[in-house]
C-alpha cells in the first residue's frame, strides 16, 4: 500500500468524523515531527496501539479491500497490571465499494454501531469446530436488544444508529449498501489485540506493507518512535506485515487457542 493512499484515507476519515461531529483525541492529531518530542507519558498510546490504523490486508487494492480505523481506547492483556482496562473503543470508516474481509475473533466480543452516513451491511456465519465457515446453520444475533435468527450468510442491514453484537468465533464481514454513501462505524468491545485475535477466511494479513512514495501525514499505530530509559527517542515500534507476525500467530492460535 502506498503512503500516499494511507495519507488520503486518513484525511477522508478526518473529514467524515467532522461531518458527523465526532471529535478525536489529541494523539490522533500529532504529526510525525511532534511524535519525536513525545516522551514516556505517551507510552499507553504506544503500548495499547491507540491511533490510526489503515489497512489493505496485504492485498494491494485498498479501494476494493480495505478499512480505515482509529483505536480510541484500549487495554493490553499482556501488560494488564500497567493497563487494566478490559474494554476498547474504535472508529471505523468504510467507503462504498470497499469490503472488509470475513473474519472472527477468538477472544474479543464486540458491538458494531452505525454512527452515521450510509447503510452498513454486515454478513454473519457461524464457525465450525475446525474454524471453517458454517455455510448451512442459521445464525442468532442481537441487534439493539432484539434477538433474531437469520439464514447463514445473511447480510444484516444497519442504518445510522443501529447496532449488532458479535460474539466470539462468529464470522463477519463489512460492506456498504450501494447508493447510500460511506459509513462511519463505532466499535465497543473487550480489549482489542490485532496482533493475534483475528482469524480470516480465506487467510490474509491484518496490516499492510507500505511503499514510501511521500512523507507520512500521521503515524500508524505500529510506527511510533519510542523513548529509551535515558530519555532519548529511538526508532519506531516494529512494523507488522501480512507475511510475518500475523501468519505465525494464526498458527499459534490454531494450536493453543486465544490465551
Amino acid at each position: 500500500m502506498k503512503r500516499s493512499e494511507i495519507n488520503r484515507a486518513i484525511r477522508e476519515m478526518e473529514a467524515a468524523c467532522a461531518r458527523e461531529h465526532c471529535y478525536l483525541p489529541p494523539f490522533c492529531h500529532f504529526t510525525p515531527e511532534e511524535w519525536q518530542q513525545k516522551g514516556r507519558e505517551y507510552d499507553e498510546v504506544r503500548d495499547c496501539l491507540l491511533g490510526w490504523d489503515i489497512t489493505d490486508y496485504g492485498q494491494g487494492d485498498f479501494d476494493r479491500i480495505g478499512f480505515s480505523l482509529i483505536t480510541i481506547r484500549n487495554g493490553n492483556r499482556a501488560l494488564a497490571e500497567k493497563y487494566p482496562k478490559v474494554y476498547a473503543e474504535k472508529l471505523l470508516y468504510l467507503k462504498e465499494g470497499q469490503y472488509a474481509p470475513r473474519h472472527f475473533h477468538w477472544f474479543k466480543t464486540e458491538d458494531i454501531i452505525n454512527r452515521g452516513g450510509g447503510v452498513l451491511l454486515l454478513r454473519v456465519n457461524l464457525s465450525l469446530p475446525d474454524e471453517s465457515v458454517d455455510a448451512c446453520s442459521d445464525v442468532t444475533v442481537s441487534c439493539d436488544g432484539r434477538r433474531l435468527t437469520v439464514p447463514a450468510g445473511t447480510q444484516i442491514r444497519l442504518v445510522p444508529g443501529e447496532s449488532i453484537h458479535i460474539p466470539q468465533r462468529l464470522y463477519h464481514d463489512f460492506s456498504v449498501e450501494p447508493g447510500t454513501g460511506a459509513v462511519l462505524i463505532g466499535e465497543v468491545s473487550q480489549c482489542n489485540d490485532d496482533n493475534c485475535d483475528n482469524h480470516f477466511d480465506p487467510p490474509m494479513g491484518r496490516f499492510p506493507l507500505i511503499e514510501e512514495d511521500e512523507p507520512p501525514y500521521r503515524l500508524l499505530v505500529n510506527e511510533y518512535p519510542r523513548q529509551n530509559e535515558e530519555g532519548g527517542i529511538h526508532g519506531t515500534t516494529e512494523r507488522r506485515t501480512p507475511e510475518g507476525t500475523d501468519s505465525a500467530l494464526y498458527e499459534l492460535r490454531r494450536q493453543h487457542g486465544p490465551g
